[in-house]
């Protein structure tokens, strides 16, 4: 990509990219939703400008060096589909800044509003002192609760070991080490055996329809974290199946499901499912309390 010499000033680059971006018809949805909001970020963080710049800086004529640099980035973008998280290694959850690479999903949970409202009114905040992050990939999660929750102890796992890595990069990051300890699981297998008082997971959940159909721009992330089978179902009926044993009697377990919403409902219609809603947007999130959970082990362990 060449770049026309009329761009000069960093709201030059902005506008430019957001008619990019919109021409070539980008797929967004990775902490932005808009080619503007997309092109605001890539930009100002390339420049090492924050997000709420005074809009006078703007208007700043840009370095040889500076325009080269968007150039390269921006074309990235556009040819190679590289979501913006990616090309920046910096993504934001519950007002945190994570680093992020191809070896982790970009944090977009709106898991985050929960921890923001310290799971209220689902359980009292000093009822909390044990959380489990199940699939923990960047270790957002994690990290966010330990924020919320600066007395609770804080167990982290995830089946792969690149996405631990990246995990243990972020909780040095946020000095989170004497609060978190990571574990390399499959789930609950390689677990201690404890009682949690919060389990939340954000575990893998697209089925095979939507796989065979994701926009480019998803496919940078592993697949190891997105696909759970035909029905997208996989990985939490084993969570809803193992859970109860480790959750404490006052305990709740929270876990995105995503598009595969309607799946989980049709298979257990009888199941009393609280779906959870959101002041900014997103959904397919379910809580259930150890009570409920027992109480239909029978159906999770039969359909599992």
């Amino acid at each position: 990509m060449t770049e026309p010499k009329e761009l000069q000033t960093i709201r030059d680059f902005i506008r430019w990219s957001v008619s990019c971006f919109n021409e070539k018809g980008l797929t967004f949805g990775h902490g932005t939703e808009t080619a503007w909001d997309e092109a605001v970020a890539l930009i100002l963080h390339s420049l090492y400008l924050p997000h709420d710049i005074n809009p006078v800086v703007l208007d700043a004529r840009l370095t040889e060096i500076e325009r080269e640099k968007l150039i390269k980035l921006i074309s990235q973008r556009i040819n190679d589909r590289i979501p913006v998280p990616y090309l920046t290694h910096e993504a934001w959850f519950a007002g945190l800044s994570f680093y992020v690479d191809e070896r982790v999903l970009i944090p977009r949970s709106p898991i985050a509003e929960l921890i923001e409202k310290e799971f209220q009114p689902w359980i009292e905040h000093h009822a909390i002192t044990h959380i489990l992050d199940l699939c923990t990939g960047s270790g957002c999660i994690a990290i966010a609760c330990a924020h919320a929750f600066p007395n609770a102890h804080i167990d982290a796992s995830d089946i792969s070991e690149e996405a631990l890595a990246v995990a243990k990069m972020n909780i040095i990051r946020h000095q989170a080490e004497d609060q978190i300890t990571l574990y390399p699981s499959n789930l609950f297998s390689s677990l201690p055996t404890k009682q949690y008082d919060v389990i939340v997971s954000n575990p893998p959940y697209v089925d095979a329809e939507d796989m065979s159909t994701l926009p480019p721009e998803y496919l940078h992330e592993p697949k190891l974290g997105l696909a759970a089978g035909k029905s997208g179902l996989d990985i939490v009926l084993k969570i809803l199946q193992h859970a109860p044993q480790f959750l404490s009697p006052q305990g709740i377990l929270i876990v995105e499901v995503g598009n595969s919403e309607q799946a989980l409902s049709e298979k257990f219609p009888d199941v009393p499912f609280t779906w959870l809603e959101f002041e900014r947007g997103g959904g397919g999130v379910f809580l259930l309390t150890q009570k409920q959970l027992l109480d239909y082990q029978h159906l999770f362990n039969t359909n599992s």
